[in-house]
C-alpha cells in the first residue's frame, strides 16, 4: 500500500475516532468495462453501533451495504488498490483528495473543510417514510411476515421492502391517471396475495379511495386463505376468486396487474387489459419461452443467439419490447423499468401501460411496422400477444 493511501486511511481513522467523518467517495474506476461507477461511504448509527454505509452505484440501481469500521476501512484499502484510482474524503477538519495513476504512483492533497456534519448525519434508525407499516398490520401478520409481537421477521425483510417498493411504484403511476370513483382493480395470478393486500391498503387508507380489488389465483387453497384474511382485516371490497388468467371473466377493469405471470400468461393478462380498455396495465413478465423457441436469426445476431444464456436474455428483451409496442399500438403510453433489485428476484422488469387520451390510426400502423421489423430481424413468426389481438 502506497504512502498516500496510508495517509488517507489515517485521516479516515482519525475522522471516525473524533466523530468528524462526513463522507468518502471512491471513483475513476480502473476497469472501464466494470459496471460499478463509484462508491459513496457515510457513517451511520444502527442500534447505537457506529457503521460505515457503502452505497455501490451502478448504471440502473444502487446497492447499500453496512460494515463495521475496521471491516469498512479494509474494504476501502482494497478498492483503492484494485478498483478505483481516486478517493475524496470530507471531514469537519479538512478535505483530502487521493489520486493514483496507471503506474501506481499516488499523491494526496489537503484542503480546508468544505462541508460540515449535518444534524441528520448518522440518524439511520429513524422510522422510514413507508406507505405500508408493520405496526398493527393484521394482514401482514396473517400472511406470515410478522412475529407474534408485530415485528417483521428477519427472513421476511426483503419481502417487506419489496411490498413497499411495489406500492411506491403504484403511487407514481396512479397520480397521473384519472380513475373513476369506485374504480376496479384486477390482480391476475396474485399468488399468496402479499402485494394485493398492500395495494388495497394503500389505495383505501393512504389515498382514501374506494376501489374494488379482485385477486385471481389458480390455487383454491390460497384463494380461501386470502378471502379469510381479507374478512379478518375488514377489507370489504377486496375479494379473491379461483381461476386461470386466460379464463378470468370480469365485467370492468380500470387497472390490471399481473406480476410474474409465467411465459404467455403475461400476454393473456395484457390482452384482458386491452380488451377491457383498462386505464392502467402493469405487468412484470416471467419466463420467455414462446419467443425463445422461434428465434433463429440469419444475420449477425446469430453470433449472439448461439449461446444459450445470451439467447435467453435476448429473448426476454425482444419479447417484452414487442409487448410494449403492442400496447402502444392499441393506445397506451408505455414505460419499461426495474421492478425489484436483482438480489430479490432475477425477473425484475416492469411493463406499465397507461391509456392515452389521443391516438390515431397512423400511430397504430407505425408501431405495427416496428413489430414487423423486430420479427424479421430475429426470424420470429408470431408473438403470442399478436395472436390474441388478431394482428
Amino acid at each position: 500500500m502506497s504512502t498516500a493511501i496510508q495517509t488517507l486511511i489515517q485521516h479516515i481513522q482519525s475522522g471516525i475516532k473524533n466523530n468528524s467523518l462526513i463522507k468518502i467517495t471512491l471513483g475513476n474506476k480502473r476497469d472501464r468495462t466494470d459496471e460499478l461507477k463509484n462508491v459513496l461511504i457515510k457513517p451511520v448509527s444502527i442500534k447505537n453501533n457506529y457503521k460505515l454505509s457503502f452505497v455501490y452505484r451502478y448504471p440502473t440501481k444502487d446497492t447499500t451495504k453496512n460494515f463495521d469500521s475496521a471491516e469498512g476501512i479494509l474494504l476501502i484499502e482494497k478498492m483503492l488498490e484494485t478498483v478505483f484510482f481516486n478517493a475524496d474524503l470530507f471531514t469537519n477538519s479538512g478535505d483530502y483528495q487521493l489520486s493514483v495513476n496507471s503506474n501506481g504512483k499516488s499523491k494526496i492533497v489537503s484542503k480546508p473543510a468544505s462541508q460540515s456534519m449535518s444534524e441528520t448525519t448518522q440518524q439511520h434508525d429513524k422510522e422510514k417514510n413507508r406507505n405500508i407499516h408493520a405496526t398493527g398490520n393484521i394482514y401482514l401478520k396473517e400472511l406470515g411476515l410478522l412475529t407474534a409481537e408485530g415485528v417483521v421477521k428477519k427472513d421476511m425483510q426483503d419481502k417487506f421492502r419489496q411490498i413497499n417498493h411495489y406500492v411506491e411504484i403504484i403511487e407514481g403511476i396512479v397520480k397521473d391517471v384519472k380513475l373513476p370513483d369506485g374504480f376496479t382493480v384486477a390482480d391476475m395470478g396474485c399468488g399468496k396475495g402479499y402485494l394485493t393486500f398492500a395495494l388495497y391498503d394503500y389505495l383505501q387508507n393512504k389515498l382514501n379511495k374506494t376501489p374494488t380489488v379482485t385477486g385471481i389465483e389458480l390455487r383454491n387453497d390460497l384463494v380461501e386463505k386470502c378471502n379469510g384474511i381479507a374478512a379478518k382485516t375488514g377489507f370489504e371490497n377486496l375479494h379473491f376468486i379461483q381461476g386461470a388468467i386466460e379464463q378470468a371473466s370480469l365485467p370492468t377493469i380500470d387497472m390490471l396487474i399481473a406480476l410474474h405471470a409465467c411465459d404467455t400468461a403475461t400476454d393473456d393478462a395484457i390482452f384482458k387489459g386491452i380488451q377491457a380498455n383498462a386505464s392502467i396495465i402493469v405487468c412484470a413478465p416471467c419466463c420467455h419461452k414462446q419467443i425463445r423457441k422461434q428465434m433463429t436469426p440469419d444475420n449477425a445476431l446469430q453470433y449472439i443467439t448461439k449461446h444459450g444464456i445470451l439467447l435467453e436474455r435476448q429473448a426476454e428483451m425482444v419479447t417484452d419490447s414487442i409487448r410494449a409496442l403492442i400496447l402502444e399500438a392499441f393506445g397506451y403510453k408505455t414505460k419499461v423499468f426495474d421492478f425489484i433489485a436483482t438480489e430479490h428476484t432475477p425477473k425484475n422488469i416492469l411493463i406499465v401501460g397507461t391509456k392515452r387520451e389521443k391516438f390515431s390510426a397512423d400511430d397504430k400502423e407505425n408501431n405495427l411496422e416496428k413489430i414487423a421489423a423486430l420479427k424479421k430481424m430475429f426470424n420470429i413468426k408470431q408473438h403470442h400477444l399478436e395472436k390474441l389481438m388478431d394482428l
